[in-house]
C-alpha cells in the first residue's frame, strides 16, 4: 500500500562538463537534462508533472539553481 504522505525526492545534480544535469528520484535516474525544459519533460514522463520545477521544495538543485546551465553558451555558433 502506497504511503499517501510520501513525497518524491527529486535531485537535479550539478552540471557535467557539457552542461547537462542528471535528474534522479532516490537511486533511480530519470533522465539527463540540458535545459530547464528538459527537467519539466523528464518529470512529466515520470508522472511527476504536478511538481513546480522552479519553486517546489521537493526538488534539490545541486551545483546551481534552475537558471544555472553552464556550458550552453560555449556551444553556440
Amino acid at each position: 500500500m502506497a504511503n499517501p504522505t510520501h513525497h518524491p525526492h527529486i535531485v537535479v545534480h550539478a552540471p557535467a562538463l557539457d552542461g547537462s544535469r542528471r535528474v534522479t528520484e532516490g537511486d533511480v535516474t530519470l533522465g539527463l537534462a540540458s535545459h530547464l525544459d528538459d527537467v519539466v519533460e523528464i518529470l512529466r514522463l515520470a508522472d511527476l508533472d504536478r511538481i513546480e520545477v522552479e519553486e517546489d521544495d521537493l526538488i534539490e538543485w545541486q551545483g546551481g539553481g534552475p537558471d544555472e546551465w553552464p556550458g550552453l553558451s560555449e556551444h553556440e555558433l
